[in-house]
């Protein structure tokens, strides 16, 4: 529904101001429209879904609902078994890793992976803080260099 205006405009000077307020506040309004579209496109961009979307808790949930987790484990372990560890045995020996890993794969579910992972990256990080915690707890009691017994 377009909104009308009227306007009391009595003589040629009139109008003329009136034209010109109205070509300056259709840019004033052109302008903010197109302020207000980029900054909600901006909403949109792939980092800030990414932001607001990829967070761990965001993952666990999507796979406790698809299971996609333990169905990628299910493919690549097999996989990733057959062409590495197992790379020069046979056809049957190949089978047997074959559904033997897809069968852990399937078992294995978010929770499980991030707990592994966790746990693989508290044996390459936790050395520091063991490390840190002996110096801390390390006292010399030996003889003092200012001391009269030397």
């Amino acid at each position: 529904m377009k909104k009308s205006r009227k306007y009391n405009i009595n003589n040629l000077e009139e109008l003329h101001a009136m034209v010109c307020s109205l070509k300056d506040e259709h840019v004033l309004q052109g302008e903010a429209l197109v302020n207000d579209t980029k900054i909600y496109l901006k909403q949109f961009t792939l980092g800030g879904l990414i932001k607001k979307y990829a967070t761990p808790s965001a993952f666990l949930k999507m796979d406790e609902k698809f299971n996609l987790s333990s169905t990628l484990m299910s493919w690549v372990l097999p996989l990733f078994m057959n062409s590495t560890v197992f790379k020069g045995s046979g056809i049957l020996t190949k089978a047997l890793v074959g559904l033997a890993s897809g069968k852990v794969g399937k078992s294995l579910d978010g929770e499980h992976l991030s707990a592994i992972f966790n746990s693989v990256k508290s044996w390459f990080g936790g050395s520091k803080k063991k490390k840190e915690e002996k110096s801390e707890e390390y006292f010399d009691y030996g003889i003092p260099p200012d001391s009269e017994t030397y």
